[in-house]
């Protein structure tokens, strides 16, 4: 099931997915299945599993069980994109204005708080 979570929810979904799971459990543990709260986390649930739908390629090696391939329809993965190579829609030099945007934070942080080691 993971295998095709994560070809068709975002990180930051998967992300919160993982924060919440603990919360379930305890839920479930407790025996509060039928609260409020559990409603609301099962409603999350339902809601992020919608495109969750694929095929996962098992195979056996030495008592261990691999993926070794898995498809999807609702897919989220595309090589096209992916590619920085033969006209992929994704330009090298993206990447440098992302990465200034992305770091001022820390530029401000650094020039308000200078550290010395």
């Amino acid at each position: 099931h993971r295998a095709v979570e994560q070809l068709t929810l975002d990180r930051d979904l998967m992300h919160l997915r993982d924060r919440l799971a603990p919360e379930v459990a305890e839920m479930v543990y407790y025996g509060y299945w039928y609260t409020p709260k559990m409603d609301a986390l099962m409603a999350f649930i339902r809601e992020a599993q919608k495109p969750v739908t694929g095929e996962v390629t098992l195979g056996l090696y030495k008592g261990n069980i691999l993926v070794q391939g898995r498809k999807s329809p609702k897919s989220l993965y595309d090589a096209d994109i992916a590619s920085m190579e033969a006209g992929g829609s994704y330009n090298q030099t993206d990447a440098e204005g992302f990465l200034r945007i992305l770091g001022l934070p820390v530029r401000v942080q650094a020039r308000v708080n200078p550290r010395s080691y």
